[in-house]
């Protein structure tokens, strides 16, 4: 019976790895962009610190009032331009001291963890930053002045103002955590013990420390922390409520499993606990289920409950910001990612809703059918409330009786749509770690513009577009950048959209990247309306910056198309096929028959469909590809060329419907003894030198084959000592035109056969051989590629 339950669930478990590989299969980026080239487009600035010590960023704060990046890190905290992140940069060092550091290792840590982590970074108010770090396992806190405008710049720690960190900050420095500052007050979620055994959301000031009830594990049991906000819910301040978003374990009814649940939880901003019962503890703490997730067969869905990120992207009404979530699978079958986007109508309608009950440890989840004191319990002590309590201090006991024994709301707050914006399911492949959202206004609505980092130094642009008639999603994932040079997880993004810039940390430094770059896409209409970037349109006459109307007036004429990418309609008109057809750039590729050949085309969107034509006359017909020739990423391999190959090879594009000829190929097939006579005949005999000028020659290794293989066409005209045996090849191909034809070929492979017996046969004296020994030597093994061909 056992083994036919197993059974059961894992083909369970292999139907619903089946229906999410079917449903968010991997997606390409359009544009992919390494370091090197983001760099030389001048759209990367990198900051590393100084010295050889790594970074090791911590937490990041944008100051856009002084225009600065502030940076926690290890020992030390930094304030970066925002212009130029890798310029004028101010800098404070705030390490342990030694004494601090011994007793870190007397407790057995080890001397890197002893260090003062930078954890949390807060704006306290218009001249001064509230800075904690771990300081050897013994939490530290101070303020750091930054002076009161762009022109009056302080950055110093003040050593007065330096306390304990305690309830302030995390004493181990990979412990997660969150805080944000409101009037004042420091809401943070932390473990706030050496062992890491009491996870606890806090609140701090001047006066009173408020926090959730120790060692209970229905407020929290095992708690992650990821990230918090206060979100007001309507223009009665003393109303406004704090809300933590957190990962925790969940003990099923059996008791046998330990579950991962993502949640949501919230409390009065202006909470004071209560008089005789909750003194110094949360009179409103309630908390729900955060649901993503994906159907499948029976009725069985597949949950995203590891919440990795969350992103509060705020808009014009403050009380109702879109929360995006960005979580991952806790399954050992498979690991998935997905972002889901909450509206805050939803989660207030479930901390609005049926409190949960469970009679005992082992029953399940059911609602709360019986009578709910007043005032409700959650609520805050504020005049929408009915103005009868002036605190929470004020609230009857039998309040907060029911909200200590019930904090858990029955209803759980499901996603917009139900479903996930966007879903990729790769086993092997990379994590996903933060996210940061912009919302762009393009010419067919707004969209969100998604930057997601990676745990290889990439952050991946996408926007996702909700089809209303199919009740589906698509996901576009416009650009794959990778901000830094070596492979290291993304810790933190943030994002300006008042400067469109992103702002990225890893342990190696701290990345600014520019959302966009729209002339990258091509300076053609289809280019561009190929492109689906909100950011960007077709002015006209390139790709540029979309504004949305009456930003630019004199710019009308603007083409963008985000919902369809449909070029076809768009350009209709501006791009003939014929014309580019005759505008197509054009190559001659020489072929060495029974050799292998490549003609090479690759498209500027990795999202474009590649189709190659052979045209003889007015006859075109297309390419498929077997066993002999292969329609490759990089373009049509021959691996054995016939004469009968020869022909104009035409490479086109497909996307969207849109064909774009890139490339016209004119492929000539030279037959490979006429080819190895040819060299034969211009050496006259002499080995050597014939190896010798074959290898200046090609500058390529020896290869395999008898004959050389392939003549490619180069793209710069022939070199000045041009070798007489040479001329052999213009014979074979026709041309009388000696420099033109020079044009048309860059190298030659030679056989490693034919070379050994050259080398044999004309061995330089002993003498000359010892001297020349290792220069030969390094020269058959490190090739140069020469000009003087």
């Amino acid at each position: 019976m056992m083994e036919e339950c197993l059974r059961t669930v894992n083909l369970t478990l292999m139907l619903l790895c089946l229906i999410l590989l079917g449903t968010a299969h991997s997606i390409y980026p359009r544009i992919r962009l390494s370091h090197k080239e983001l760099s030389q487009l001048n759209r990367t600035w990198v900051f590393e610190g100084h010295g050889a010590a790594a970074l090791q960023p911590q937490t990041m704060l944008l100051d856009e009032g002084h225009e600065r990046l502030y940076v926690g890190s290890k020992n030390a905290l930094f304030s970066l331009s925002l212009d130029r992140v890798d310029a004028h940069h101010s800098e404070i060092q705030w390490s342990s001291t030694e004494y601090q550091i011994e007793e870190c290792l007397m407790k057995g840590r080890e001397k890197p963890e002893c260090a003062n982590y930078i954890k949390v970074l807060q704006q306290y108010n218009q001249t001064h930053l509230l800075v904690c770090g771990t300081g050897a396992f013994n939490p530290i806190c101070g303020f750091v002045t930054v002076g009161n405008t762009q022109q009056d710049r302080h950055f110093a720690l003040e050593d007065n103002s330096v306390i304990s960190g305690r309830g302030r900050c995390p004493y181990d420095p990979n412990s997660p955590c969150t805080s944000t500052l409101s009037r004042g007050e420091l809401y943070i979620g932390l473990y706030t013990d050496y062992w890491e055994n009491d996870g606890a959301l806090c609140r701090l000031n001047n006066q009173t420390y408020t926090r959730t009830e120790r060692d209970d594990r229905q407020q929290l049991n095992e708690p992650t922390f990821v990230g918090s906000a206060v979100i007001p819910d309507n223009d009665d301040r003393d109303d406004d409520k704090v809300y933590f978003f957190f990962t925790e374990r969940v003990v099923d009814p059996e008791g046998v499993n330990k579950a991962v649940y993502s949640r949501v939880g919230r409390v009065c901003a202006n909470d004071q606990g209560g008089q005789r019962m909750l003194v110094n503890r949360w009179s409103s703490f309630l908390k729900t289920r955060l649901i993503c997730s994906v159907a499948g067969p029976n009725g069985i869905d597949t949950h995203f409950d590891e919440l990795e990120d969350v992103f509060v992207l705020n808009n014009k009404e403050k009380k109702n910001p879109e929360i995006f979530g960005l979580f991952s699978t806790t399954s050992a079958v498979f690991k998935g990612y997905a972002v889901c986007v909450y509206h805050m109508e939803d989660i207030r309608a479930a901390f609005n809703g049926q409190f949960a009950y469970r009679e005992r440890p082992e029953h399940h989840w059911t609602p709360y059918e019986d009578r709910v004191p007043y005032p409700r319990p959650g609520s805050c002590a504020s005049k929408v409330n009915g103005g009868g309590f002036s605190s929470s201090k004020e609230f009857p006991d039998e309040v907060l009786r029911f909200i200590r024994s019930h904090p858990v709301m029955y209803r759980p707050v499901f996603p917009q749509h139900r479903r996930p914006v966007l879903l990729q399911t790769e086993p092997g492949g990379r994590k996903l770690t933060q996210i940061a959202v912009d919302r762009v206004q393009a010419q067919d609505g707004h969209y969100h513009v998604l930057y997601i980092g990676t745990d290889d130094s990439m952050v991946l642009k996408i926007i996702t577009i909700y089809n209303k008639d199919t009740d589906t999603m698509e996901e576009v994932l416009l650009e794959e950048l990778q901000v830094f040079k070596v492979p290291v997880p993304i810790k933190e993004i943030i994002i300006s959209p008042k400067r469109q810039q992103l702002y990225v940390g890893s342990e190696v430094g701290v990345a600014q990247v520019r959302l966009h770059q729209c002339d990258l896409y091509g300076s053609e209409c289809a280019d561009c309306c190929l492109a689906r970037d909100p950011y960007c349109a077709w002015d006209g006459v390139t790709c540029s910056r979309f504004y949305p109307a009456g930003v630019f007036t004199k710019r009308r004429f603007r083409r963008q198309d985000i919902r369809h990418g449909n070029a076809v309609q768009l350009c209709n008109g501006l791009q003939i096929d014929n014309e580019q057809w005759q505008r197509a750039e054009e190559r001659f590729v020489y072929g060495v028959e029974s050799n292998s050949t490549l003609l090479e085309c690759v498209p500027r969107s990795l999202q474009a469909k590649v189709l190659w034509f052979l045209q003889r006359g007015e006859e075109k017909h297309e390419v498929r590809g077997d066993e002999r020739v292969i329609v490759t990423s990089h373009g049509l391999l021959f691996l054995q060329v016939r004469s009968s190959d020869a022909g104009v090879y035409v490479c086109q594009t497909v996307e969207h419907g849109y064909v774009h000829t890139l490339l016209r190929t004119t492929l000539h097939v030279l037959r490979g003894e006429r080819v190895e006579s040819a060299i034969h005949r211009a050496n006259d005999g002499e080995g050597e030198k014939a190896a010798a000028l074959c290898q200046s020659f090609t500058g390529l290794p020896p290869g395999p084959s008898v004959s050389p293989r392939v003549l490619l066409v180069p793209s710069s005209g022939p070199g000045p000592n041009s070798r007489l045996w040479y001329k052999e090849f213009l014979q074979l191909i026709g041309y009388g035109d000696a420099q033109r034809v020079e044009a048309y070929c860059e190298r030659v492979w030679c056989s490693d056969k034919k070379r050994k017996k050259a080398k044999k046969k004309y061995a330089p004296p002993a003498g000359e051989r010892r001297g020349k020994g290792r220069r030969e030597e390094n020269s058959h093994r490190a090739p140069r590629h020469t000009s003087d061909t």
